[in-house]
């Protein structure tokens, strides 16, 4: 049909209206309504959710009395309650000596054989796994006291109303026990640990409430290496000393073999403190209905406790300032009945990577909530850990925990001339120290090219010659570990990684496994990234490294699908192979896709989505990890609905915002990976298509706001 020339006038400058409108600029996002109609609000007890305040290296997590009051129950039904700090550990009597040469296990591969600490069911190798372990802080409860002194139990409390202020990181709890009201706010402050209390309820005024601190050995670690108990039971094993009491101050200080830390503990008002038990104290006004409390925290020496009002305000304005720096999204206005979720989950997740983990010390998977893994950090976890705080425009959360890669290269050095290797051979489960731990770790390899990636984050966060500075030396003993790794294939004409190998889908074979598809998509992008860093330093490109780049073996593929690895090509045969992680498409995804062919991407992925065993140990970061992909390869709607998969475990999301897994109730590298994601589908990634949230569907059921996000490479 022929339109008139006048109507076609009418469209033109209806569109060049529109393009005009669209042009000008949108008004910013108002940060503090998306951050406060997430605000978790509880209105009844959920030992699922229990609410924490932190600073990334000291936390405190209470139950609706704001306080650590039920800890029984919140343990047997859900996420424990703790006092943590990322510098408080732990290790036991060493009388045997052990060292790592104790648990190795010889492993023959390219005609050479070399020693691994495999062996953890050893006497040495479960020492080492075991130790260092994190030693958990005090806990801090309510207890009632005079003629009706006893614990308090669940069913005391009635008109349940509590409520995390995340733009000032304030914990507002209020309830009634025993007929009365009890009101506790709580804070913690960003630049000490120090956890800030202001109580009020008659009761304490009736001489019928105090506050309780109890000192824990630590954990019971006998039964399980998950979530374990404090340990309350063995009173002489540890000391508690008071080293200052007045009116208004107490200064504890606790003992266990070589571990020690200090505790303080001050009020504006005078205090009636006492000891009714070993490694027990017990807090209360010496009068009137108002308790106000700072109990600080300190690895070496005492404690220095700010008073109670400062720690509230100096918390209001580092919170302020951290929702009003770095990134932003705003889902209002989508169609899609998922989209408040998934800001709800966004939202929560910023604040939970923000009070648990960003330290100088990385992360253990369940953060500064509880113990897993004997609080030990994965490395391989790290990138979901912490590269999310780069894409969202907060690069020095990312550069902290990357501190600690710098100062522990003298240890990964000498990891790697152990095992006949050159550069830096980076560990896998570690504590402070960077010593590894036995198990099938020390074969773990995809952790190794994760510092590079972290460090070219920081690097386009400030291009400077001072990051390259900074990161030169990092990033190149890592590459040269990297390359060094490789092993020649005369026959193939090409270099091959493992065996010994235990993948990131940890299913096969260590001592035959070779050649898995992510990992040698990532070696690639990480020589790739130490050339390209060479170049900016002036350097001429390593000719050993561009050697094994260009000739390392092709990602394996059969019947035109990738699959896990070239050694055991069964993924689509065999459907025992298709649980765990998908790894193979992080090689489009994560990565930028070094000798991936999209299409054979894309049928993997439909393969993927389509017959992949979702009932079995498939973990929280696996589902952001496969939306990434499908967001690179266009597959919008993919992108979203496994973003938001609702027939599998471990993508449920509670209602403090923690992502929890099986045998783990609190699993942080869920929340890193999902906020990775959402960062690439947002502000898209080397190569992405033009226009916002290149990564989410254009159909109008999606409108997404964002200010602040850095492109994933």
């Amino acid at each position: 049909m022929k339109i008139p020339r006048l109507a076609c006038l009418c469209l033109l400058a209806l569109a060049s209206s529109l393009a005009s409108a669209s042009a000008e600029p949108m008004p910013p996002i108002d940060r503090q309504a998306v951050v406060a109609r997430h605000a978790p609000r509880l209105r009844a007890m959920d030992p699922q959710a229990p609410l924490t305040v932190g600073n990334g290296r000291f936390a405190f997590t209470a139950d609706v009395t704001g306080l650590q009051t039920l800890p029984d129950l919140y343990h047997a039904h859900g996420i424990p309650l703790e006092t943590q700090a990322r510098w408080s550990w732990h290790e036991d009597a060493n009388p045997a000596g052990y060292t790592l040469a104790d648990a190795n296990v010889a492993y023959t591969a390219h005609g050479r054989t070399v020693g691994y600490p495999t062996n953890a069911k050893s006497a040495a190798g479960q020492w080492l796994r075991e130790n260092p372990h994190t030693q958990p802080l005090p806990r801090i409860g309510f207890v009632l006291t005079g003629k009706d002194a006893r614990a308090i139990s669940g069913a005391d409390l009635i008109a349940i109303d509590q409520r995390l202020d995340l733009w000032q990181g304030r914990l507002h709890s209020r309830v009634t026990l025993l007929g009365q009201p009890v009101s506790v706010h709580s804070a913690v402050a960003p630049d000490s640990d120090a956890l800030a209390l202001a109580i009020t309820s008659p009761l304490l005024g009736q001489g019928r409430l105090a506050v309780r601190i109890a000192v824990p050995l630590g954990y019971g670690r006998a039964k399980t290496h998950h979530n374990p108990p404090l340990d309350f039971t063995q009173p002489d094993a540890h000391r508690s000393t008071v080293l200052e009491q007045s009116g208004r101050k107490l200064v504890v200080e606790h003992r266990r073999d070589g571990a020690r830390y200090a505790m303080t503990v001050t009020s504006g008002g005078k205090l009636v403190i006492t000891h009714p038990a070993p490694h027990v104290l017990q807090i209360a006004p010496a009068s009137g209905d108002k308790l106000d409390l700072t109990v600080a925290f300190a690895q070496d020496g005492v404690a220095q406790a700010p008073d109670a009002a400062a720690v509230f305000d100096t918390s209001a304005r580092h919170w302020q300032r951290f929702w009003q720096q770095g990134a932003a999204i705003d889902f209002a206005g989508s169609s899609d009945p998922r989209a408040p979720e998934l800001e709800r989950r966004v939202v929560l997740s910023q604040y939970l990577t923000a009070v648990q983990t960003g330290d100088t010390l990385p992360a253990s998977e369940s953060g500064l909530t509880t113990s897993t893994w004997y609080g030990k950090h994965h490395t391989e976890m790290v990138w979901w850990h912490t590269a999310h705080f780069a894409l969202w425009g907060r690069p020095e959360f990312t550069a902290r925990t990357l501190s600690w890669y710098q100062r522990t290269l003298p240890v990964a050095r000498a990891v790697a001339q152990e095992r006949g290797l050159t550069g830096a051979r980076w560990m896998k489960m570690t504590g402070p120290g960077g010593r590894e731990s036995p198990g099938g770790n020390p074969l773990i390899a995809w952790n190794q090219p994760h510092a590079i990636h972290l460090a070219e984050l920081l690097y386009r966060a400030d291009p400077t010659a001072a990051t390259l500075a900074r990161y030169r030396e990092l990033v190149f003993d890592t590459a040269e570990g990297m390359a060094s790794m490789l092993h020649w294939d005369d026959a193939g004409q090409r270099y091959v990684l493992g065996p010994p190998l235990w993948i990131a889908q940890e299913i096969y074979d260590q001592r035959t496994s070779m050649n898995p598809a992510y990992e040698l998509g990532y070696w690639a992008r990480g020589l790739e990234i130490a050339q390209q860093w060479r170049e900016r330093l002036g350097l001429a490109r390593d000719a050993g490294w561009e050697q094994r780049r260009t000739h390392l073996s092709q990602l394996p593929v059969k019947d035109g699908k990738y699959v896990a690895l070239e050694s055991h090509p069964d993924t689509w045969d065999n459907v025992d192979s298709r649980h765990d992680h998908p790894s193979f498409l992080m090689a489009l995804g994560q990565l930028p896709g070094d000798g991936v062919d999209r299409e054979t991407m894309r049928r993997t992925l439909h393969a993927v989505l389509s017959s992949w065993d979702w009932k079995t140990k498939i973990w929280g970061w696996d589902y952001p990890m496969i939306a990434m992909t499908a967001a690179r390869l266009g597959e919008t709607q993919a992108a979203v609905d496994v973003l938001l998969k609702t027939d599998g475990p471990n993508n449920n999301y509670t209602a403090a915002g923690h992502n929890t897994n099986t045998n783990l109730p609190a699993y942080l590298p869920g929340n890193g990976a999902l906020l990775a994601a959402v960062a690439m589908m947002t502000g898209g990634w080397d190569g992405a298509p033009e226009g916002n949230a290149p990564g989410f569907p254009r159909d109008g059921t999606w409108v997404v706001r964002a200010e602040g996000f850095q492109r994933l490479p």
